[in-house]
């Protein structure tokens, strides 16, 4: 088996890397013939130190930027040949992205930053699913408020639910506690496995924190643009040895 290939390779897949390779120039490699197997309703993270690729797979992962070479599939659908703009309609029909830095609207309640990918599409939501998203995140009292009446962990739960509005195939997290206090950042990962748990809902999460990873089904950790190890519900400190072993290397 591959190093990184998630242990259920016949599993029908949400996310699929082949061979994944993204140069830039003549000299920098920031991946390296990655392959990755994620299956639908799992949640995977990614760790690794700095300049160890985790942030270019997911930007490949997610069609926000273009591999080399190789092969990125959503749900069965191949996006790294896709066209700019069929990337784009992809990326806002059937991917949700989750921020560390939030990215709403000050000017917009809670409720129009939740539905504003559905509006950008011109398409109407799924006013049941709304309803269940908002409640599911713990927003339900708070719909007609705007981001700087919220605390931190309200405003990513806001975030979350944004990611979720449209029911992606798959939701990626870029160090979605990296600016949350400890206690809200266990809040925040909670929801995120219960959506995974409950909802059938794909989570790849990019973090540093090997307590943040320690609640998703299983961690690839990266090096030099490599899966290096795919461990299976580690815990933190499985995860934070993974780490210090490949800085000592």
């Amino acid at each position: 088996m591959p190093a990184g290939l998630h242990p259920q390779p016949n599993a029908p897949a949400a996310l699929l890397l082949q061979e994944t390779t993204k140069t830039y120039g003549d000299k920098v490699t920031a991946l390296d013939h990655v392959s990755l197997h994620v299956p639908h309703g799992s949640f995977l993270a990614v760790m690794g130190p700095s300049g160890s690729g985790k942030s270019t797979l997911l930007h490949c992962a997610a069609g926000l930027d273009t591999p080399t070479s190789g092969q990125v599939f959503i749900d069965g659908t191949e996006i790294s040949k896709l066209s700019e703009t069929k990337r784009t309609k992809l990326r806002r029909d059937r991917i949700g992205f989750i921020f560390q830095s939030y990215n709403l609207l000050p000017s917009l309640t809670v409720e129009e930053n939740i539905t504003l990918p559905l509006r950008l599409a011109r398409s109407a939501p799924d006013r049941a699913w709304l309803d269940n998203v908002i409640e599911r995140v713990g927003l339900s009292p708070l719909v007609d408020r705007r981001p700087d009446e919220l605390s931190g962990g309200q405003q990513q739960r806001a975030a979350i639910a944004r990611a979720l509005v449209a029911q992606p195939d798959v939701v990626f997290a870029d160090e979605p506690t990296g600016a949350l206090d400890l206690d809200t950042a266990v809040d925040v990962l909670t929801l995120l496995r219960d959506l995974v748990d409950d909802l059938g809902q794909t989570v790849v999460m990019v973090t540093h924190d090997p307590n943040a990873a320690a609640w998703a089904h299983g961690t690839v950790v990266m090096a030099d643009g490599r899966i290096r190890e795919y461990l299976a519900r580690p815990t933190a400190n499985e995860l934070a040895a993974s780490l210090t072993h490949l800085r000592r290397a």
